[in-house]
């Protein structure tokens, strides 16, 4: 299995059974096609989209601890593109599915507005996906689609796992 289909397997499908959900697709949100495809896939099942939880996020660890200066040019981009843009690449699928308005939000973080040591480019990934949100809400307000970016503080998660020095 390929990490993502093996974190589906081992995390998400236990919790989707929990809750009684029948519809979970892998996808891999730098992906046109994959995107296209589950949101079609969305479509046929639902016919529309109410909300949309964009809780994506992803840099590679060496470009999160060590000096900001050394962060690599691929990984600023990997760490943009699926952590940021990705929010734009699944907002412009669920528009159109959001015939009777909605919601769309994503998670940040503190550390988009002020310096959190060993955060690094998913810093600055955060505060791209914030300006991201104001963008999308001016875009799709008119049509009642709400957009907003919440920031509950740190979560003891997998993902907060992976930055260095991290405690909870």
């Amino acid at each position: 299995l390929s990490y993502g289909a093996e974190v589906l397997e081992k995390r998400v499908m236990p919790l989707a059974a929990e809750i009684g959900c029948d519809f979970v697709e892998l996808c891999d949100a730098s992906q046109d096609e994959q995107l296209d495809a589950v949101f079609e896939k969305v479509r046929q099942k639902y016919g529309r989209i109410d909300t949309l939880v964009h809780s994506i996020a992803f840099a590679n660890r060496e470009d999160m601890g060590g000096r900001f200066i050394d962060i690599s040019r691929d990984g600023f981009k990997l760490a943009l593109d699926i952590s940021a843009y990705s929010l734009i690449a699944m907002a412009k699928r669920a528009e159109p599915l959001m015939t009777e308005g909605g919601s769309i939000m994503s998670l940040s973080y503190y550390a988009a507005e002020k310096v959190m040591p060993k955060y690094h480019v998913m810093a600055v990934a955060k505060a791209a996906l914030e300006t991201i949100t104001k963008y999308l809400a001016n875009d799709l307000g008119p049509k009642g689609i709400r957009v907003n970016a919440i920031s509950a503080g740190p979560i003891k998660t997998l993902a907060a796992a992976g930055v260095p020095g991290i405690r909870m």
